[in-house]
């Protein structure tokens, strides 16, 4: 899942960079309202993390452009302005989340995968294709009640893959899926990934579709 961070404030900006990494996210990160602009008419994002107070503008100004231009990106306010009013303007510009500062990095971390899971109409935190189900918020991998180990990658393409089970993810979005702007791309690490996905899970779990990319195969009858 990736996501876009714009605070202004650099140490905090690190601060969440790494943390949600960690966290399972692979996070950009912009300090100002011009950059986040840029960012997101250039990547799709599946949520973005906005502070209200930054140095060019105001987050709720990104915000209302998102919902005039009918984009409706997962966004989590977070900021020190907290009180009631703060909250209340915020949800009511188009936000799906508020979070005042100081704040617990994993319940941050809980409220992006929640509002990011709303968007794609699920309702369950677990993600489920045939036997295997995948529990982001863990990290964890279960087939039937077999622990499957991946790698922090293995696991960003498997997820990617089983939150649109029948979309074909091209190389180009796994790769997005994978890298922030600051990681260097290898050319062959979605095939390796891949290759080493079905090693773990069947040949015949993930399909490849010649010229468009890979989706996961067709669900048992």
């Amino acid at each position: 899942m990736r996501i876009l961070v714009v605070e202004d404030d650099p140490i905090l900006m690190d601060g969440l960079s790494v943390g949600l990494n960690i966290a399972g996210f692979t996070v950009d990160a912009v300090a100002g309202c011009e950059d986040a602009y840029s960012a997101i008419a250039s990547q799709n994002y599946d949520a973005l993390v906005l502070d209200l107070m930054l140095p060019d503008g105001s987050g709720l100004d990104i915000l209302a452009q998102l919902r005039r231009n009918k984009n409706d990106l997962p966004v989590l306010l977070l900021t020190a302005r907290d009180q009631i009013a703060d909250r209340i303007a915020g949800l009511d510009a188009g936000a799906d989340d508020y979070v005042g500062k100081p704040f617990d990095l994993d319940e941050l971390a809980a409220r992006i995968r929640a509002i990011a899971r709303r968007s794609n109409g699920r309702s369950s935190g677990k993600i489920e294709w045939q036997d295997v189900v995948l529990d982001p918020a863990q990290m964890t991998v279960h087939r039937g009640d077999t622990l499957l180990k991946f790698t922090r990658r293995e696991f960003a393409v498997l997820r990617a893959l089983m939150e649109r089970p029948n979309a074909t993810l091209s190389k180009t979005a796994l790769e997005e899926a994978l890298y922030g702007w600051q990681e260097e791309v290898e050319s062959n690490a979605v095939e390796v990934h891949i290759h080493h996905l079905r090693a773990k899970l069947g040949s015949k779990f993930i399909k490849t579709v010649r010229g468009l990319g890979y989706r996961l195969a067709e669900q048992e009858q």
